[in-house]
């Protein structure tokens, strides 16, 4: 059993005391009409974003899935993944289908997204199902990546344990070495993108005296017409 000394307790207290003091003020802009179409709007502000200098990966997006734990029960998990494309009425990402996200949506299809772009002061939540789409637009995007990152789709059994980096290591030079750069590199049959079809997207706009902005589009199913709602913040 340890003891704690009496600096040490002070400059915890102390930490607990700076993180409690943590804020900020925000603007006093507010959410402007933003249309009937909430994809549109958010693809206003996903390029409104993108030309942030302060927003490192715009399209940068927390998934969030709820899927079996290993002993049997729900767990909700989540990451950041990437999102590539916009179409159909949908938000589009790319993965590993053996990853623990799959196997997730595999159980419950149901899953959020969140942007996060704190530079501006905003987030957008979604909430959706998951498919995954056509293994034609698999192939076709798969494609267009960079080279080393289609060896590394190859290289890299995602989500399963792995003994040490220098297996991995070795894994990807054995890709490398049999497709070589330059070369075209087939698209693994485990690798490919999922569609999430939203039924709520929400806009936030932080504000002063936390009199935020929240507008959100809501819809019974994938099919129905959206509702648009503006919620306390």
């Amino acid at each position: 059993m340890s003891i704690e000394r009496p600096d040490e307790t002070a400059r915890r207290a102390q930490t607990l005391k700076d993180i409690s003091a943590m804020r900020r003020s925000y603007g006093v802009d507010g959410i402007t009409d933003l249309g009937a179409d909430p994809i549109a709007a958010f693809t206003t502000w996903l390029h409104e974003a993108a030309d942030n200098e302060f927003i490192v990966e715009a399209n940068a997006m927390v998934l969030s899935t709820l899927g079996s734990a290993s002993d049997g029960s729900d767990a909700i998990t989540t990451r950041t993944v990437l999102l590539k494309d916009i179409s159909e009425g949908g938000f589009t990402f790319f993965t590993n289908y053996n990853s623990r996200k799959s196997q997730a949506i595999g159980v419950h299809s149901q899953v959020t997204l969140l942007f996060p772009w704190y530079a501006m002061e905003r987030q957008v939540s979604i909430s959706g199902f998951a498919s995954q789409i056509d293994r034609i637009e698999s192939e076709s995007y798969f494609a267009t990546r960079p080279w080393s990152s289609q060896i590394g789709a190859w290289a890299s059994a995602q989500s399963s344990p792995l003994a040490s980096r220098e297996e991995l290591e070795q894994r990807y030079l054995g890709a490398a070495e049999k497709w070589p750069e330059g070369s075209t590199v087939p698209c693994p049959p485990h690798w490919g993108g999922y569609r999430v079809l939203p039924t709520s997207i929400e806009f936030w706009q932080g504000r002063y005296s936390r009199l935020h902005d929240r507008i959100r589009y809501e819809r019974e199913n994938t099919d129905s017409h959206w509702e648009i709602n503006r919620y306390y913040p």
